[in-house]
């Protein structure tokens, strides 16, 4: 049980009982998954968890002219393939912040983001600047988002030509299609906002650098990546 605090207190707070036996599998802790979720249980550790819901933006007719290249593509087998891109809001000193975010499909390894109080082009152009920076992708890289005007807009579509990235875009009423993005902030919703109160812009945006820079990328157990972290998963299959 101390060992099985030890590991939930470092998650955060954020992990269930598979997580936290997994983890407990990479220290040498022989002991079934079933075991640790009844401890945990008897112990009232309990994963923070946020139901995400989200209004679909208004949709034109414009935006029906860049196709879902991902339904027809396999799915990325190295990093700096497949990109995919969203933003959302989040509240500092009962005020609206917007934050944009883009992802490494491969590893789900966040690789730029911008926050700013307003919603526009520039808050997107300023995460795809800093993904790019990072990563330095070689042309053909698919950057898939959802149909909102925020990356339609001629500036992103300029900026994404430039450095010969393919847009794709969701199909119409199916968020579905950025699933991966949409679990990212269901993830960051429920691990960092849900019952905090962040004072100023400055608090949310030192919060936001440490758990996507150090705990989401380094440190968060992903399921669907054999339960490591992206920056993790990519060293492996470097």
């Amino acid at each position: 049980m101390v060992v099985i605090k030890s590991a939930f207190e470092k998650s955060r707070g954020t992990y269930g009982s598979p997580r936290i036996h997994r983890t407990l599998k990479k220290q040498g802790v022989d002991v079934g998954c079933k075991r640790v979720a009844r401890l945990m249980r008897e112990a009232g550790l309990r994963a923070r968890c946020y139901r995400l819901y989200r209004r679909l933006p208004g949709l034109h007719k414009y935006y029906t002219s860049i196709t879902n290249l991902r339904l027809d593509t396999d799915p990325p087998s190295a990093i700096n393939q497949h990109w995919v891109a969203d933003l959302t809001y989040l509240k500092a000193n009962n005020k609206r912040q917007y934050l944009a975010t883009v992802m490494d499909l491969y590893s789900r390894r966040i690789i730029g983001w911008g926050m700013s109080c307003s919603k526009n082009t520039e808050l997107t152009i300023r995460a795809l600047k800093a993904a790019i920076k990072k990563r330095k992708p070689e042309r053909g890289l698919i950057f898939h988002t959802d149909r909102g005007s925020e990356y339609r807009a001629y500036s992103v579509q300029k900026e994404l030509k430039k450095h010969g990235i393919v847009p794709s875009m969701n199909r119409p009423f199916r968020s579905i299609d950025n699933a991966e993005m949409e679990s990212f902030y269901k993830s960051l919703k429920g691990d960092l906002i849900r019952g905090s109160e962040f004072e100023s812009k400055a608090m949310l945006e030192s919060a936001l650098k440490s758990y996507i820079n150090h705990f989401y990328n380094r440190q968060r157990l992903h399921s669907s990546l054999g339960y490591m972290s992206p920056v993790e998963y990519e060293l492996c299959q470097a």
